[in-house]
């Protein structure tokens, strides 16, 4: 009979160990090990996956972590089911203080692996748990080194969207350019996986690292660099805002082979390129920038486009209700010598177009142009057409361009109608120089467009 009831009793007491172990009670831990000194020797040979410490571990009893410790210091290299050791739970939570507990008794813990081939700093970065992170780090910096499937620990920081733990761990003095630029089994290095998932604060950070800059033109499996990994995905305001980051940063993508036998070939034609093909690659990288979509102003600038267009519009109408000279008042034949000439001056007609027929013409002609070029700026706007596109914001551009030219034509014009024959020729001197200066700024912003944005 007693060797029946033994078992239930040892039985009974490790179950009593684990539910302390639950509740982190190391007054009944104290007991359990007083009443029976190999308890902890017996835990081997419990049914339980997991040793006490596990647990406690995993829910951050601090106390009775360091107890389970101080009385059986092996139970720190006890792996569970899962080829975890305690160190694994504790900072995949975050237990700053038990992890610390931990590495105390076994620092070698830092190098052990789960069954996914995971150190405890991996968990601990997928989590985010900066406080964890620095421990382990601090133990074990060269466990950082080791490099898993989903790629390095950087990689984990990225795809878990843990920026801070990303700075902490690129900040420390053990990670060189190579680790940095290391890849996953999809060859892609971090920042390609952050514009994958449109990570804007991390891509915004990775940016500024001089290492990643230099490299932004590398290469994933599929032969694509990061910002060609952004022209798959789908285009959305995030997708803009992200190619808007690369092009203020001075970040040029140029286009590369799809193989790595074809990258070797690249680069030594590149060593060998003359200047003609240098200057010839040079232009077609800025024509192909130039196609692609850079910047989100027509949009946010399109209630202003509007009141511009709206005013020019409502000048040139009233340019055509009160003209230059104003209209005659009445029918008239005596009102000077053209009168005489056409016949009768009519009531409502404008006066210079009796006086100065060829000029009048021309004043009118430009002012119909204006109208109607304002008029077209601001149907496009309330259209609802998509106008973030290189196409509609070259349409938009130029009709603009034409209205205001055409303004300043009218104005001109204008001036010269109602300018007297004695003082024309200083006129003419004076508004020479603006209409030059008008043309270079016009013939600039074009060139600047087509080179450079």
């Amino acid at each position: 009979m007693k060797m029946k009831a033994s078992p239930t009793l040892e039985d009974d007491t490790i179950t009593k160990l684990y539910e302390a172990s639950l509740n982190g009670n190391v007054s009944a831990l104290n007991t359990l090990i007083q009443r029976d000194p190999l308890i902890l020797n017996r835990i081997s040979l419990s049914p339980f996956s997991e040793t006490p410490l596990h647990i406690a571990s995993l829910l951050g009893h601090l106390q009775f972590c360091e107890v389970l410790l101080k009385s059986k210091p092996s139970l720190a290299s006890e792996a569970d089911s899962e080829g975890r050791f305690p160190l694994h739970l504790a900072s995949a939570e975050g237990h700053t203080k038990v992890v610390k507990a931990l590495l105390l008794i076994n620092p070698d813990a830092c190098f052990a692996l789960d069954k996914d081939d995971m150190l405890p700093l991996h968990l601990a970065s997928m989590r985010g748990r900066i406080g964890a992170i620095q421990e382990l780090y601090r133990v074990m910096p060269e466990s950082i080194h080791h490099i898993i499937d989903d790629g390095s620990i950087l990689h984990l920081c990225v795809r878990y969207n843990h920026l801070e733990a990303l700075d902490f761990l690129v900040q420390s003095p053990t990670v060189n350019q190579q680790f940095l630029l290391a890849k996953d089994k999809e060859g892609n290095t971090i920042l390609h996986l952050a514009v994958t998932l449109k990570q804007i604060k991390t891509i915004k950070y990775l940016l500024m690292l001089p290492e990643m800059r230099t490299a932004v033109n590398a290469l994933n499996k599929a032969g694509l660099t990061a910002l060609e990994v952004l022209d798959r995905c789908p285009r959305d305001f995030i997708s803009l805002k992200i190619q808007d980051m690369f092009n203020e940063d001075g970040v040029l993508q140029t286009h590369t082979s799809t193989s790595t036998t074809q990258q070797e070939s690249a680069r030594t034609q590149e060593n060998s390129v003359s200047h003609e093909s240098k200057r010839r690659k040079m232009w077609e990288t800025q024509r192909c920038k130039y196609m692609q979509y850079h910047s989100n102003w027509i949009e946010e600038k399109r209630g202003s486009l509007m009141v511009v267009a709206t005013v020019i519009a409502t000048m040139t109408f009233q340019s055509v209700v009160s003209p230059p000279g104003g209209v005659w008042q009445e029918d008239t034949l005596t009102g000077g010598l053209n009168c005489t000439t056409y016949g009768i001056c009519q009531a409502g007609n404008a006066v210079l177009a009796y006086v100065s027929p060829h000029a009048f013409l021309q004043f009118m002609t430009f002012n119909t142009l204006s109208f109607f070029c304002s008029l077209s700026v601001v149907l496009l706007l309330i259209s609802g057409l998509r106008l973030n596109n290189r196409p509609m914001m070259g349409i938009l551009l130029i009709i603009a361009f034409t209205a205001l030219t055409s303004m300043g034509r009218i104005y001109f014009l204008a001036q010269r109608l109602v300018t007297p024959d004695h003082i024309a020729h200083r006129f003419l001197k004076v508004i020479t120089p603006f209409s030059t200066t008008w043309m270079i700024m016009c013939i600039m912003v074009f060139l600047f467009h087509v080179c450079f944005t």
